[in-house]
């Protein structure tokens, strides 16, 4: 049984993966009605991942007879700078959904609740995963600089890791 005070975080969490999804989302819109479809795709991959992360805890808070509850969301920025600002934002977030798991099993270690810390670890690994993978590409782009050919390449390279969403119409 989850108590009152870890049911609320994780709900919160499930906002924040939530909000951050949306984020995802109008960074691939962005790319997209930029000509950066490789990069949209990339995008809309991150979008639907962090909705599947806020769907895990939801399931996991109900499976414990707790109660998870859909979030509201507020709309996301939708205006970008640069090309490398996107990525930089990016990090940005997953910086701070770093911050609030770690927060959130700091929580779990203070009530003991063991079967939460050790759901928890999932997210923690995930996230050493997603802060790797926008260094990775912020260092790239510091490599490429100015240079248009070498954008051109990465953002072909990160729509070979991304998905189909952007064939969906």
């Amino acid at each position: 049984m989850l108590s009152k005070t870890i049911q609320q975080e994780l709900n919160d969490q499930i906002s924040r993966e939530f909000k951050a999804s949306n984020d995802y989302l109008a960074l691939a819109s962005w790319c997209e009605s930029e000509g950066y479809e490789g990069t949209a795709s990339f995008f809309y991959s991150q979008s639907n991942e962090e909705r599947d992360h806020g769907m895990r805890i939801f399931h996991f808070i109900n499976g414990l007879g707790g109660h998870a509850i859909a979030p509201q969301i507020d709309q996301p920025d939708v205006q970008f700078k640069s090309y490398k600002g996107l990525f930089e934002q990016a990090l940005e977030y997953e910086r701070d959904t770093t911050a609030k798991i770690h927060e959130l099993v700091e929580l779990c270690l203070q009530e003991k609740d063991y079967s939460t810390y050790n759901f928890l670890h999932w997210y923690l690994d995930e996230q050493v995963e997603e802060e790797n993978t926008f260094r990775s590409i912020l260092d790239k782009l510091k490599i490429i600089g100015d240079d248009r050919s070498g954008i051109y390449l990465l953002d072909k390279d990160l729509g070979e890791r991304g998905d189909t969403a952007t064939d969906i119409q």
